[in-house]
């Protein structure tokens, strides 16, 4: 029997951003608030700031899991090494990217430890409007909000990465995980008013469940900001690429909920298994993914049927519910080690309650899932001013629900289901997941910064005043974890002292 390794995982966001009273562009100001942030941390540490520097050596984004035969065709973004890119202490990346602040969560060892970074994630953006606000001009602001459009024909995104067995066949993740993509839109969607991308929807019932679909172009592609594809090709593992494959989901929308995150990489971490395993289901292929992509997404009902590829028609709703029980079969077979027992047992109780309750009536989610939420606001206030769809004031309030700023938040109003404690992800914010390498990378970054030249996801470049610079690997993201080093680092006072016990020491990556 095949087992599926750990799917480590973990969330790349992309906040849109808005600087009020000002006229500067959206690079200058995210390298403004990124900036402000790691003087702040600094500060905390008698420094001028917290700076480690990411290392570009290892960046390949053209590397295309098709081969090279697709190279001349495929538009991989560009490597922008010259703008604002940290390493922080929680063992994340922070930085510029294009013309937005992205965090990238670090590492994590399941999908609700990769909920408790993404909100984390948040935190250290309000932190972030705060510290900019301290260096800002009177009546100038950097508001920035976790959304994925801005209105104006633009998209930005939320990306999602799974630890992958290297000897699954690409083949066969695309025919088989193609499927899960579009039809988890019913459940991760955060809802929008009206269409995007020469995307036109009905004037009497604008509202569609996701940020993103309009957007989407190709069932397979290397792309990420043009003919965007539901299965992404990026082969950048950051890992040992002879064992490892990571999977670069870029279909996701970015989510308020903690319900909808958790569910959004928990089952997907499930049905990645059960590729991995040889369990995913016979026959839910889809017979035109992209145009399937833009029919649920349009689709508030749920009830308007795909067709997949050996002609038979079916519900979003009915795939994920035929997913499910495949996913409760495998369960049995195979246990829930890859995304963790007892995770795994949670995400199967909430996938079932949810999709019971998209059955039965949607709008009883309206505390977990993003869409439902924002539709049953959009309703009230539709109905308390009498106003039509169109109006702009709906515009202003999709925007505000995405405000991470409690006192303009609308969605903190909401009351909806939290699965985390304000002081968990309080913790999360300056401290490593204790689960996967990253614990290694945040724990030296905030213990040895004066001595860390540069780093990135599978390695740390450590200058200790010799000749060389001495390089620790990071091949594997199920080591260096707290088990495996924490002792080595807590009794370790300076960076020679870590990396002299390291020779010593069985941590080979």
């Amino acid at each position: 029997m095949e087992v599926a390794i750990p799917k480590i995982c973990g969330i790349e966001t992309e906040y849109g951003i808005v600087v009020k009273g000002a006229n500067i562009n959206p690079i200058a100001a995210s390298s403004v608030l990124i900036n402000s942030y790691l003087v702040e941390l600094g500060h905390h540490q008698g420094r001028a700031d917290l700076r480690v520097g990411w290392d570009f050596d290892d960046e390949h984004p053209s590397n295309d899991a098709r081969g090279d035969v697709y190279g001349f065709e495929a538009f991989a973004p560009e490597i922008e090494s010259h703008l604002v890119n940290s390493v922080i202490t929680n063992g994340a990346r922070y930085y510029v990217d294009h013309a937005h602040p992205e965090y990238s969560s670090p590492e994590c060892g399941d999908a609700h430890e990769a909920l408790l970074y993404d909100k984390a994630g948040e935190r250290i953006l309000l932190a972030s409007m705060r510290a900019a606000a301290q260096q800002l001009p009177a009546g100038q602001e950097i508001v920035v909000y976790k959304n994925n459009s801005d209105g104006k024909g633009n998209s930005y995104g939320c990306h999602e990465n799974y630890l992958m067995d290297r000897n699954v066949p690409f083949g066969r993740i695309v025919h088989q995980a193609t499927a899960h993509f579009v039809t988890r839109q019913i459940y991760t969607g955060a809802g929008k008013v009206g269409g995007e991308n020469g995307v036109r929807l009905p004037a009497d019932d604008p509202f569609q469940l996701t940020q993103r679909a309009d957007f989407f172009e190709a069932e397979v592609g290397l792309e990420t900001t043009l003919k965007r594809p539901i299965i992404n090709t990026r082969d950048e593992p950051h890992c040992d690429p002879k064992r490892f494959r990571r999977l670069h989901v870029i279909v996701g929308d970015a989510n308020m909920c903690e319900v909808a995150t958790f569910l959004k990489l928990g089952v997907t971490s499930i049905i990645l298994s059960m590729i991995e395993d040889g369990a995913y289901p016979a026959e839910l292929e889809l017979a035109s993914p992209v145009a399937a992509m833009h029919n649920v997404s349009h689709d508030t009902s749920l009830r308007r049927p795909i067709q997949l590829d050996n002609k038979s028609w079916i519900t979003a709703l009915d795939l994920q519910w035929r997913l499910f029980e495949a996913a409760s079969k495998f369960a049995i077979s195979h246990g829930m080690a890859s995304v963790g027992v007892e995770v795994g047992e949670h995400i199967m109780r909430r996938w079932e309650q949810v999709l019971t309750g998209l059955e039965s009536d949607p709008m009883q989610l309206k505390g977990q899932i993003d869409w439902v939420a924002k539709l049953a606001l959009f309703e009230a206030f539709r109905e308390r001013h009498r106003l039509p769809w169109n109006a702009v004031q709906l515009k202003a309030l999709d925007l505000q629900y995405h405000d991470i700023r409690p006192e303009k938040s609308i969605f903190d109003r909401l009351g909806t289901e939290q699965l985390l404690t304000a002081d968990s992800i309080d913790h999360a914010v300056e401290y490593p997941p204790e689960s996967t390498r990253a614990y290694f990378r945040g724990r030296c970054v905030a213990k040895y910064p004066a001595n860390i030249v540069a780093a990135n996801w599978d390695s740390i470049m450590f200058d200790t005043g010799g000749d060389n610079l001495r390089r620790v690997p990071l091949m594997d993201p199920m080591r260096g974890t707290a088990q495996h080093v924490g002792r080595l680092i807590d009794t370790s006072d300076t960076a020679v002292d870590l990396l002299n016990a390291l020779e010593g020491h069985d941590t080979k990556e």
